[in-house]
């Protein structure tokens, strides 16, 4: 299957190749990086790389689905210039990422660290309960204490590498003067270790050597787990960073010259060819083109841009050059705003306590108080410094929270499993908790709502010549209402008609000669016909005959309907949030029977309306898919953006929908829930095995092997009570 997309958004001019020593420049190859926001199937990947690699010049190309993203070795004098023309003509989208700039921000590091820690802690568990049940067997004297040294020259390093994240984290609450779950895992940890070698060095019968080993393991298990449920954690901001233009192409009395953007300066007279992305923010000096804004502004049609025209960063030109005189250059501008909007916002978010932290804090001082109690009136009871630690030590472990630890990764696990089959991919580890509590649901309109590009809704009001001759000239065109027209008519079975003499003619459509009469297909003022909101673009036949106009509409997305009714149903308020123009944005909210919605929003009046809903106590969940969203997505309580999102959203957003139906939006809320509902019946199951294990503890009752083993049972009876969510 082969995705249809508006291709001429696919523009961005400019290589991304690694910076190379200047000795090996000729002879390594070019390594490019272009977005593909388009692609969703093995059959685009198979395309697109297929498509990339006839290119002469390109020695591979390979495709990730997940990043949506190509990875292009090509030869030094390849430009992605040359790339995404080819990549047009199959009809994809592309936009040219810096490979620096993503290089830096990715990586799995976090996540085979985590695995390997979790792998040596199995294995040392492994062993060294192997040798504690030789010791439960019966193993004395000599042999008992022989099997615990060698348990402690497993167990000492396996811990010191194996457990490093929770001292690390324990460190970093203690640090600041509070507690954390990480607390009392490591005062158990360090406590059992310290007791065990006492017990050893003294002939002791009992050691907590696997017990610790065993508590290190599930609990690496939890972290493991929680790490799974999360798409690549990068900034957002830094996302943004990597869509700048690198390079632009400056005019110096009237030469040309490529230049990094950072050299460019306000005042500079910078040119941009058709589908070139603007470099800065400025003013148009000459030329006539169209610009997509849809990527800033949520704007469905192309804008005209002539002289006077302000432009912003990122914005696309896409059918004539221009000549534009900058107004801001580098972190001034309109795009790197919009991060600045996002870091902002990101670190707003970081502000938000999960349920398990939320746990800490009463666990914690409570499991420390229980164990300094026992430690205290053992001790007075005893006068014996050796049991009382012992049985402090054993309280430490019994209660320590193993299965806490495991109460909110499993059931995240389990739901985002089943959201999973359902076309959405959970990203962020609080993200099921904060869904469950949102009142408040914010859709962008164009690329969210509806597909983003133009349909023609009027053509059975044309007579097959005019089609024919319509047709004709929009194939000459790569503008959007020209490839949606061109589209339809092909598809109702017409032939174009023959013209000669056929040209584009910047920023107001295409003309030809047609049996010896001048046609246009464009603009209304072009053509002398009347303006109209519905009607963007007008057929002159060169007949005598009024122009005839061609009405386009921007079709709902599958189940966007379906979802909105679905949230309504729930009690949940819905807004329409659009930078679109305010017939377009209404049009859109009448059919879907939403009757909250604002047009002609900025990004910064997308985050000022959620920020505003925050402070009358609404929990917001954003929806959207485009840079101008970014912001918005970042700043609200929870946010979902459709995997044919650019990256900058798709990576700010907690909750990615693969498919194309939005459906699952509805049904992810009521996931949430019921996932949250289980979190806290997992806590209770945990709070149920304290009360009946920490009692023998307590009593001295708890020895190394009822230790481990309710560990165990506490551990799996919460993942049970997850994998009800499936």
């Amino acid at each position: 299957m082969t995705a249809q997309v508006n291709p001429s958004l696919a523009a961005c001019p400019g290589c991304l190749v690694v910076p190379r020593d200047a000795a090996d420049e000729a002879q390594e190859a070019a390594r490019l990086a272009l977005s593909l926001p388009g692609i969703h199937c093995q059959a685009c990947i198979t395309t697109v790389e297929k498509g990339l690699n006839a290119v002469p010049g390109v020695n591979s190309a390979r495709v990730n689905l997940t990043l949506k993203r190509a990875l292009i070795e090509a030869a030094p004098n390849i430009h992605a210039t040359d790339l995404i023309p080819e990549l047009t003509k199959l009809g994809f989208e592309a936009h040219e990422l810096d490979l620096g700039v993503l290089s830096a921000t990715q990586s799995d590091k976090a996540g085979r660290d985590l695995l390997m820690r979790l792998a040596v802690a199995g294995f040392a568990s492994m062993n060294v309960m192997l040798l504690s049940v030789s010791v439960w067997a019966g193993a004395s004297d000599a042999t008992r204490d022989m099997f615990h040294w060698i348990s402690a020259a497993i167990t000492l390093p396996a811990i010191a590498f194996s457990a490093q994240p929770f001292f690390k984290h324990a460190w970093t609450a203690l640090r600041v003067r509070r507690l954390n779950m990480d607390v009392p895992i490591v005062l158990a940890l360090v406590l059992a270790l310290v007791t065990s070698l006492w017990e050893t060095s003294l002939s002791g019968e009992h050691a907590y050597f696997d017990a610790a080993l065993t508590l290190t393991f599930f609990l690496l298990a939890g972290r493991y787990l929680d790490f799974r449920t999360r798409a690549v954690a990068r900034s957002a901001a830094e996302e943004l960073a990597a869509l700048e233009v690198p390079r632009a192409i400056l005019l110096r009395d009237g030469v040309e010259a490529e230049v990094a953007v950072g050299d460019l300066s306000i005042g500079d007279l910078i040119l941009v060819r058709p589908g070139g992305r603007m470099p800065v923010d400025g003013e148009v000096v000459s030329g006539q083109s169209e610009l997509d804004r849809s990527l800033l502004t949520g704007e469905t049609l192309p804008v005209f841009a002539g002289q006077g025209t302000v432009i912003s960063a990122g914005e696309v030109n896409l059918t004539g050059p221009l000549t534009i005189r900058a107004t801001a250059v580098g972190k001034d501008t309109s795009l790197h705003r919009m991060g600045d909007l996002v870091a902002i916002a990101e670190s707003g978010r970081s502000r938000y306590t999960s349920l398990a932290d939320n746990a800490a804090k009463l666990y914690a001082p409570g499991v420390h108080i229980l164990s300094a109690l026992s430690f205290a009136g053992w001790y007075l009871y005893t006068w014996d410094l050796r049991t009382a630690l012992n049985i402090a030590a054993a309280v430490l472990i019994i209660t320590c929270p193993c299965a806490l630890g495991l109460a909110v990764p499993a059931v995240t696990t389990a739901a985002s499993g089943r959201l999973f089959r359902k076309g959405m991919l959970i990203k962020d580890a609080t993200a099921l908790e904060r869904l469950a509590q949102v009142d408040t649901v914010v859709f962008d309109k164009t690329g969210t709502l509806t597909a983003g590009t133009p349909q023609l809704t009027n053509l059975d009001d044309f007579y097959r010549a005019d089609l024919e001759l319509a047709l004709a000239l929009a194939e000459a065109s790569a503008h959007p209402l020209s490839r949606s027209l061109a589209q339809a008519a092909r598809d109702a079975g017409v032939s174009a008609a023959e013209v000669t003499d056929i040209r584009e003619v910047p920023g107001f459509g295409t003309e030809a000669q047609y049996q010896g009469t001048r046609v246009r297909l464009g603009r209304a003022a072009w053509v002398d016909a009347p303006s109209n909101a519905c009607t963007t673009a007008w057929l002159d036949a060169g007949d005598g005959a009024a122009p005839r106009g061609f009405e386009f509409t921007d079709a709902l997305r599958p189940g966007a309907a379906e979802a909105v009714q679905g949230l309504l149903d729930a009690g949940k308020q819905v807004f329409l949030l659009s930078g679109d123009s305010s017939e377009a944005v209404e049009g859109v909210a009448t059919r879907l029977g939403v009757s909250d919605w604002v047009a002609e929003a900025l990004p910064e009046d997308k985050v000022d309306l959620i920020q505003t809903l925050f402070d009358q106590g609404q929990k917001v969940l954003m929806v959207g898919d485009g840079l101008n969203d970014t912001a918005a997505l970042t700043a609200a309580h929870v946010s979902i953006s459709p995997a044919s999102a650019l990256d900058a959203a798709r990576v700010a957003s907690d909750i990615v929908l693969l498919g194309q139906d939005l459906t699952p939006i509805a049904e992810a809320c009521d996931v949430a829930k019921r996932a949250t509902k289980r979190i806290r019946e997992n806590f209770q199951l945990a709070t149920l095995y304290n009360v009946i294990a920490v009692p023998l503890a307590v009593a001295g009752l708890a020895t190394p092997l009822i230790a481990a083993l309710a560990m165990s049972t506490s551990s799996i009876t919460v993942s049970l009570n997850a994998l009800r969510l499936r």
